[in-house]
């Protein structure tokens, strides 16, 4: 996903020789309930692949957004994107949940917007004479939370709640939220006015922070030539793209990510790289533990979509940008001086070394 500098032959550390297209090298069949299941490590393989040649079908490129969301999806993370409009998010997300049978809600955020706006409140019924909860937009699988940045605290606060326990509590009473569920929330970096910068603790909430930039020359001439037309979306989503999942397989799938191998090794590697941000220079705040958490679980998800049954170096390395850069910040001096908190992460990678056995 990303460029970062890692040791050639990390990729290689702790395999032996294990072929992980082996049958043996499959993770128990098992889902989350402990039942059995027909989804061996090799099929979650062949289901990422056929999953990005779906939505290649409407989405044109973006290669870290598609692998990013994905790898949080089936690792029960939620995602931050940083982008300017007009490049696609939307039409992705509805994409996403066509392609996975899931249901989508979208929320426009601005400064009135309020947190019963999202979460639903209570009403009246005057047949009854009582308060029914009538849920809110919160209350779908796929969720895009747009421009989220443009509403006060409060509103962000009614997210920390339904991200980290999936479900709202109000007058005392908890509703869940339908399973999976997927934030993605997107802001402007361009625009500062008007805007409310989210809090280090919603932030940590995020499992990746992903930059969408605008795509190559080849990417948007096919998006010209797939989209010029004007043709009624909705009959492209139901004529051209097809289901091949469903919200049980996508759960199913997940644990199947959490059964991983994960070695000593790396996990202390992990724990290096984490622990090492709170005491980098450039930065003033390193990452919490659950960064860690973060980079260990996306690590097995990127080992599960490569085939593999264990997880390597070169899969943290993979994705550590958009896990950390979100969770650290730089000093003063650092940003007078002009450093990029993306160089910074890449540079305290390469000062730590990459286990080999």
């Amino acid at each position: 996903m990303n460029n970062l500098p890692s040791d050639p032959g990390s990729i290689n550390a702790g395999q032996g020789d294990r072929d992980p297209t082996s049958p043996d090298s499959s993770l128990p069949k098992t889902d989350v309930a402990g039942s059995s299941t027909d989804l061996p490590l090799n099929r979650v393989k062949q289901l990422y692949e056929e999953i990005t040649a779906e939505l290649s079908k409407l989405y044109v490129g973006q290669d870290e957004l598609v692998q990013g969301t994905l790898t949080a999806l089936f690792s029960g993370g939620h995602v931050l994107i940083e982008s300017v409009p007009g490049l696609g998010k939307t039409l992705f997300v509805r994409t996403l949940g066509r392609v996975l049978g899931c249901q989508c809600g979208r929320i426009q955020f601005t400064a009135d917007l309020m947190p019963s706006d999202i979460t639903g409140a209570p009403v009246y019924d005057m047949q009854k004479s009582t308060f029914d909860f009538r849920p809110g937009p919160v209350f779908t699988q796929f969720l895009l939370a747009d421009e989220i940045n443009r509403s006060p605290a409060k509103t962000h606060a009614a997210l920390l709640e339904i991200m980290q326990e999936y479900r709202v509590t109000v007058d005392g009473t908890s509703h869940s939220v339908p399973r999976p569920f997927l934030v993605l929330a997107t802001q402007n970096p361009l625009e500062s006015e008007g805007t409310y910068s989210l809090p280090e603790a919603q932030l940590d909430r995020f499992m990746f922070k992903l930059h969408v930039d605008y795509p190559t020359v080849d990417q948007e001439a096919e998006i010209l030539k797939l989209h010029s037309q004007q043709l009624d979306l909705n009959h492209r989503l139901e004529t051209e793209v097809k289901t091949i999942a469903s919200p049980e397989q996508i759960l199913e799938v997940t644990s199947l990510c959490s059964q991983v191998l994960v070695e000593d090794q790396l996990v202390n590697y992990i724990n290096q790289i984490v622990r090492t941000t709170r005491k980098w220079p450039a930065f003033h705040l390193g990452a919490s533990p659950r960064a860690g958490l973060a980079l260990m679980q996306s690590a097995r998800t990127l080992a599960a979509f490569s085939g593999r049954d264990f997880a390597v170096p070169d899969d943290v390395v993979d994705i550590a940008l958009p896990t950390l850069r979100h969770r650290v910040q730089l000093t003063a001096e650092a940003e007078i001086e002009g450093r990029l908190v993306d160089e910074e992460i890449s540079a305290l990678i390469g000062s730590i070394e990459v286990p080999r056995n």
